[in-house]
């Protein structure tokens, strides 16, 4: 039986922590995903091959991160059913989600494929990891019905303040990719395709992992009567899910500009960058946990109508959010310099050259960390309580600053301009969902009253 949480009782720190650790685990064997197939390339294959990755990464992402846009966006309306304990409604609601995610998988699994050799060229890619990238991707994507339908599993799972069946999940599918890695690319020598087959079938663990569990859930029993399509429920769907699939379209677009800057600078200067940013998950991963814990939460206790609980919720888990990132931060400025070093092979002064880049860039990001798990904090509090039109718009203010600051600043102070965008990017966009979370409370504690607080909680 999945472990579910009721978020609406309690202590509200205690909740948020609780349900984030598993998804903090899992995140980080998630996260091995792609450090492993950069490691194993990287030294295994060389710079080149750590370049095409590089190459391949913001079209990886921009893909990805719009089908997990919409499976979050749909695990919302979820997560409030469950809070209101309307387990009817909750059901139809995945009912009605899986069916868009069938057609969204078919979608981008063939949009995947027309677009990647037009944006790696739209984006100036070296012609010595254009192959590698093109190669990469052409793979990766053809895994894109899998990928969806483990983000599916595993979003409705989080709306139910299940965290532990994702870990699981993730530990499973982490160990399976390793293996499959050093065996693929290191015994036999398939390089970058190896690396990609194994994340692809990886994946498709995670997937089955989840849905053995789920299968198990009475409260997502569901029958015929929860399948037949109701246009109302679908635009309610598409209502939450597409502001946050369009966001992380536009946070993409603007690191395809990132990327196009980068490759301008050749490929040794590319496989630094790409070095920190496959860290750069790991930068993040508790950032992507709190942000996930904080929307769950949010969400039932605006089903339950707890709206003081969501206050108490959010300034708990600021401090926790923000005591982390500094804790992240100072482990990268002090260890950063090895661990970048683990990605990298080649000529002793291609890695020197490699390295220093890698370590420069990854000092800055760690100085704005403190920031971004602000962003996440009050982003995901914002779309917990339905509202995913502000984040949207937070990701439109990333795409100016970033591409503001990388079209500008790199002819003043070349790499540095670059290392710069990604701290602006986040700044803008932290102000602007600070305010309008204080001003979503407001509305919602005028609209409702505060309810009395429960001092046991």
């Amino acid at each position: 039986m999945a472990n579910t949480k009721d978020m609406t009782i309690g202590s509200p720190a205690k909740l948020i922590a609780s349900f984030a650790l598993p998804l903090m685990l899992g995140n980080v064997f998630q996260q091995m995903y792609t450090m492993v197939d950069t490691m194993v390339v990287g030294q295994g294959v060389g710079v080149e091959a750590l370049a095409s990755l590089g190459a391949a990464d913001w079209l990886n992402w921009m893909v990805l991160s719009i089908i997990m846009g919409f499976t979050q966006g749909f695990s919302l309306l979820c997560a409030q059913n469950f809070g209101a304990s309307n387990l009817r409604e909750l059901r139809r609601s995945a009912a009605h989600s899986l069916t868009l995610c069938v057609a969204i998988a078919l979608l981008f699994t063939i949009l995947g494929q027309c677009l990647i050799r037009p944006v790696l060229k739209l984006l100036d890619t070296p012609d010595n990891v254009m192959g590698g990238a093109i190669t990469y991707l052409t793979i990766v994507f053809a895994f894109i019905p899998a990928i969806t339908a483990y983000n599916f599993c595993a979003a409705i799972l989080r709306s139910m303040g299940d965290g532990k069946t994702p870990l699981y999940a993730m530990i499973t599918a982490a160990i399976v990719n390793v293996v499959l890695d050093l065996f693929f690319v290191m015994v036999l020598h398939w390089g970058i395709a190896g690396a990609a087959i194994a994340t692809g079938i990886a994946q498709v663990c995670s997937f089955l992992f989840c849905l053995r569990i789920m299968r198990k859930m009475p409260q997502l029993y569901m029958s015929r009567e929860d399948f037949p399509p109701e246009a109302a429920l679908f635009r309610k769907l598409l209502k939450l899910a597409s502001p946050m699939a369009f966001q992380n379209l536009v946070i993409s677009v603007g690191g395809l500009v990132v990327q196009s800057v980068v490759n301008s600078f050749g490929f040794i200067f590319m496989a630094g960058y790409t070095a920190t940013n496959k860290l750069y998950g790991l930068l993040e991963i508790a950032a992507t946990s709190f942000g996930f814990s904080m929307a769950t939460y949010t969400g039932q206790n605006l089903g339950a109508g707890r709206i003081d609980r969501i206050k108490k919720g959010m300034n708990k888990g600021l401090i926790m959010a923000i005591f982390t990132a500094l804790g992240i931060s100072l482990i990268m400025i002090f260890l950063g310099r090895m661990i970048v070093g683990l990605f990298i092979s080649g000529t002793p002064e291609e890695v020197a050259q490699v390295t220093n880049i890698s370590y420069t860039y990854l000092l800055f990001m760690a100085a704005g960390l403190p920031i971004l798990y602000m962003l996440y904090m009050y982003r995901s509090a914002l779309q917990g309580m339905g509202d995913t039109v502000v984040p949207m718009l937070s990701g439109i203010v990333e795409l100016i600053m970033r591409i503001g600051i990388v079209l500008t600043l790199p002819a003043i102070l070349e790499e540095y301009g670059i290392y710069l965008a990604e701290e602006a990017a986040w700044i803008g966009a932290t102000v602007l969902l600070g305010i309008m979370y204080y001003v979503r409370v407001g509305k919602l504690n005028r609209s409702a009253g505060d309810l009395p607080q429960n001092p046991s909680e």
